[in-house]
């Protein structure tokens, strides 16, 4: 096996692995906060920016594991 080989096999295992967390923090955020939104839906707004602030953040993990792919696929 090459090395290009090898590094998109890399790649696929980082994406696959870098997704998981940020998958299950996003169904855990919104889950949670639908329930926020279900007991106090004044509050929803408020719940709501911090819901999407979190999902920002929690997406950037994965954003972050797509650029190691691009650099394990193209510079190697």
């Amino acid at each position: 096996m090459d090395s290009k080989t090898a590094a998109v096999i890399a790649a696929g295992f980082v994406m696959a692995i870098g997704s998981i967390g940020p998958a299950l923090a996003i169904g855990n955020l919104v889950g949670k906060a639908l329930e926020g939104m279900a007991r106090q839906p004044e509050a929803g707004g408020q719940i709501q920016t911090a819901m999407f602030i979190g999902i920002a953040f929690a997406e950037a993990i994965a954003l972050y594991a797509l650029v190691v792919a691009f650099l394990l696929i193209f510079v190697v």
